[in-house]
């Protein structure tokens, strides 16, 4: 692999929630581009995460897809080096004790990517209710198990970036130009929690040489979408709903290139779209689509 092809050759970054969905998207294709991904997550290939039972019922499932393991694997078939690491990013100690560890046993983070979300432990199969119909359990799972993953892993990482003077923090949520997210209150609330979360921390980091940022992709086919209209990702063209739908690699190539990108600086504070970066970098979807960006109705 060539030094262009692999341009995050020699990096290091960290991807919280990486076991499935657009963490584990991201993670491969950090990996494709040559970097070593350290890949956490609650959900090992010994001991899936037990959190998800209502969701697993509405999918048809019995236990979480995915693993760190596995995804650390794709990574390094990928390209890049894969390093799997059981953390719940809700203990603050647990999540400093996981960067001082990365940090002397296998190099600086250079690339933080905060994923980690638990919005989908009280998913209940519901998207469109009236405020005071939606469960207080959506709160703490989207509010709690959102923005503040992002602040405590954060706190961990953003330190040690500001002392080198380089890094990126990097967020994934869900934006559509400020339009109210209708039907589900506590997630319009935790992703733009995390949004504000993001410019907060570019403009702390920005005096160090630090870039902050959120990243929006559209409509995912995670394994939770794909199984729950009962299809897989190779044949998920047959199902006319999934039609708007793109690929987590699609957010992970854009992570990729933003990573990759020496003025990352001059994004900071952003909320950022992945088919304007698709644009703007060039690259397209695993099937080679430039998918258009995901709006409302």
């Amino acid at each position: 692999m060539t030094p262009k092809s692999a341009p995050l050759s020699g990096r290091i970054a960290l991807v919280t929630g990486a076991s499935r969905g657009a963490g584990r998207g991201i993670a491969i294709e950090l990996g494709a581009a040559g970097a070593s991904v350290i890949v956490t997550g609650r959900s090992t290939r010994a001991r899936p995460a037990e959190s998800y039972g209502q969701i697993l019922g509405l999918s048809g499932l019995t236990v979480p897809p995915g693993t760190i393991e596995d995804t650390a694997d794709a990574v390094t078939a990928a390209g890049g080096r894969g390093l799997p690491r059981l953390c719940d990013h809700r203990d603050p100690d647990a999540v400093e004790s996981l960067v001082a560890a990365i940090e002397a046993e296998i190099g600086p983070i250079d690339v933080l990517v905060n994923n980690a979300w638990a919005g989908h432990e009280s998913f209940d199969g519901r998207f469109a209710a009236p405020f005071w119909e939606q469960p207080l359990s959506h709160w703490e799972a989207m509010m709690d198990g959102g923005a503040r993953l992002h602040l405590v892993t954060a706190r961990a990482v953003a330190p040690r970036m500001a002392g080198r003077r380089r890094g990126a923090i990097l967020a994934t949520t869900f934006w559509d130009l400020d339009r109210f997210l209708r039907g589900n209150l506590s997630y319009d609330l935790a992703k733009a929690a995390i949004n504000r979360l993001a410019l907060a921390i570019a403009e702390d980091l920005r005096p160090h040489g630090v870039a902050s940022l959120a990243v929006s992709p559209g409509w995912m086919r995670t394994e939770w979408v794909l199984a729950g209209h009962r299809t897989d990702e190779a044949h998920w063209q047959g199902v006319p709903a999934l039609a708007r739908t793109e690929s987590p690699h699609y957010l992970g190539r854009a992570v990729a290139a933003l990573s990759a990108d020496p003025d990352i600086l001059r994004q900071t504070g952003r909320i950022l779209r992945v088919a304007d970066l698709a644009d703007h970098y060039g690259f397209t979807d695993t099937d080679g689509r430039r998918v258009p960006a995901f709006e409302l109705e």
